[in-house]
């Protein structure tokens, strides 16, 4: 018979705010014989990108028996404790100043921290039960701060501190921890309790985001058909001057907005700010199921101490990104116009980037560690978007299996065969599983679409199953450099020239942040980081850039005074046409019949 696991004790302390320094005291009841090894994971789920977490680590010591024993440093996340016969102490101290949904932060106003940021894991002991003492900071000014969790209360009230249960590391750092003053809201899902915690000066309508935000989770609940099983969920959101991002858990998700996106009371119809955030909402709750539950091989169990590489992010993020806008639609929280204008921008951002045709989505999930999340000024022409390509490779799936099997399933068939084939029974996703589940769907070879459209670069077939559900898709050239496309716009704004870049304001003149392939700033030998002074001897700046090509026509040249770092250079540039790049849809006469048993829609709230 094995002896039951000792559990590993924490005990976390907001020590210094002013400082941003938690304390955190690790002990180790039965640390190994040969001396107890600790190591911080490298990365976090759903960020996909290696971020070191162990360089915040400012002081780390160790003690046995009251006397303090030696700790090597292996490498930049693995210490080596010398041997101590037990209980092991290892206290440290961790500086907290990202104010982001991936790491911690703290300072007088607030706390929060992700386990991968603060907890050790203990070497051959990360299956053993965890409990965590969460300390209230010391002072009059933290006297009414509460905690906010999906960690399982031990020892410690709701929204309390106290000691909190995981069942293993796993789970310990799947929990993120907001401590502070914020405003709380409470609603019920399927019969579990949801929550909604607002961190940040805000003056927002809080009863109508919870309203929405209620009915997009149901909406997502009736199509898998359950919750995966929790105690309750969390929303963590945290609202700042300008930001967006979010990062799902097993039963929570931390969520990071601009304050301009809430709903405020005089708000008669949803902005577009606040309809990305309810699309942000939407996107980290279908994670709940899929990538926290429904996952690929690769990651059961993740290994966090390195890249762990797969081929499939653009069925978790991409199929995701597909389903949080359709969920708003579907929920009815915006109309199916907003809807079309929405799946316009998506369109608009993969057909604007030559690098669509460079890079597969395979290719682009494998290469998210150092391509998607390392992206400098060629991104554009080298890499696709596994989110936002991802997301329309869903659309074009979902309508090709409903043109195949004439309306009798669709990917939502796929994803309760992934919910209930995989993820129920913890089997992990291999690259052709998904095409597997669509084959037997549809009663036929799938081969040739995957290979063409999944493993392919060619153009995705929008054009075509668009309009099998009542909808046109049209092209147009840009209107601005703000157009992200999505409405018809006025003809008259329509651009006749292209320079082939992106731009951004400078002290001097006009900076180029991208230059696309085969541009006209690319013929002419200006590239990212220049500087634009003056063309043909007119002062430049990103406002004008559209007044002073005013009076030229395609095939005209101009002279272009630039800055290079510190160096002033010449060029000339041709004018060329500007490309059709840019996308909106419109409905076709019955287009909306057509598109019910797609969208499923409610009325609008």
């Amino acid at each position: 018979m094995t002896s039951a696991l000792m559990p590993i004790y924490y005990r976390i302390i907001p020590d210094r705010p002013e400082a941003h320094t938690y304390k955190v005291v690790c002990t180790i009841s039965q640390p190994a014989a040969e001396g107890q090894r600790v190591w911080l994971p490298a990365w976090i789920p759903g960020s996909y990108m290696i971020r070191d977490f162990a360089k915040n680590i400012i002081s780390l010591s160790a003690s046995c028996n009251h006397q303090r024993i030696a700790v090597d440093k292996l490498d930049k996340q693995t210490w080596q404790c010398a041997v101590c016969a037990g209980p092991l102490i290892i206290e440290y101290e961790v500086y907290a100043w990202d104010l982001s949904v991936r790491a911690a932060h703290l300072d007088i106003t607030h706390a929060y921290f992700n386990g991968t940021s603060v907890f050790l894991a203990v070497t051959d002991q990360e299956n053993s039960p965890c409990e965590v003492d969460i300390v209230r900071p010391v002072g009059p000014r933290y006297a009414t701060w509460r905690v906010a969790t999906t960690l399982s209360h031990k020892a410690a009230a709701d929204y309390g501190f106290g000691t909190y249960h995981a069942a293993n590391y796993d789970e310990l750092i799947d929990h993120p921890v907001e401590i502070g003053d914020f405003a709380l809201s409470e609603f019920s899902v399927a019969g579990t309790p949801h929550a909604i915690a607002i961190t940040g000066r805000q003056q927002a309508d809080l009863p109508r985001l919870t309203r929405d935000v209620q009915v997009i989770c149901e909406q997502q609940v009736q199509m898998f058909g359950e919750l995966p099983d929790m105690d309750r969920y969390l929303f963590l959101l945290t609202v700042i001057d300008n930001g967006f991002g979010g990062l799902e858990h097993r039963a929570s998700t931390s969520l990071l907005a601009s304050r301009k996106s809430l709903p405020h009371t005089n708000m008669t119809q949803p902005t577009d700010d606040y309809i990305n955030l309810l699309g942000l909402f939407s996107h980290e709750y279908f994670h709940t199921w899929h990538v926290k539950q429904i996952k690929p091989q690769e990651f059961i169990p993740y290994n966090l101490q390195r890249e762990v590489h797969t081929h499939l992010l653009w069925a978790f993020e991409g199929i995701t990104s597909y389903y949080d806008d359709l969920g708003l639609v579907r929920s009815g929280v915006i109309s199916t116009e907003k809807y079309l204008e929405l799946l316009g921008k998506a369109i608009t951002k993969v057909i604007r980037e030559p690098g669509r045709f460079k890079q597969s989505l395979p290719e682009s999930s494998f290469e998210a560690w150092t391509k998607y999340y390392k992206q400098d000024e060629n991104s554009p022409n080298a890499i696709v978007s596994y989110y936002v390509k991802g997301s329309l490779f869903a659309l074009c799936l979902d309508l090709y299996i409903r043109q195949q099997t004439h309306q009798c399933a669709s990917l939502d068939d796929v994803m309760r065969r992934l919910w209930t084939e995989f993820a129920k029974v913890n089997r992990g996703l291999s690259d052709d599983s998904i095409k597997t589940i669509v084959a037997e769907l549809c009663g036929k070879n799938v081969d040739t679409f995957f290979q063409t459209y999944l493993e392919g670069t060619q153009d995705l077939p929008l054009t075509e199953l668009l309009a099998q559900v009542g909808i046109d898709l049209h092209l147009r050239t840009t209107m601005s450099e703000e157009d992200l496309g999505g409405k018809e716009g006025d003809k008259k704004e329509y651009s006749i020239f292209s320079l082939g870049g992106r731009f951004a304001n400078d002290a001097a003149g006009v900076k180029v942040t991208h230059a696309y392939d085969n541009g006209a700033l690319q013929h002419a030998g200006i590239s990212a980081g220049d500087v634009l002074l003056a063309a043909n001897g007119i002062k430049l700046s990103k406002d004008n850039l559209r007044t002073v090509l005013a009076p030229y026509r395609i095939g005209d040249r101009l002279h272009i005074h630039a800055f290079r770092r510190d160096e002033l250079m010449e060029f000339d540039l041709t004018l060329v046409s500007a490309e059709a790049t840019t996308c909106y849809l419109k409905w076709q006469t019955d287009g909306r019949e057509k598109a019910k048993t797609w969208i499923a829609y409610k009325d609008q709230k």
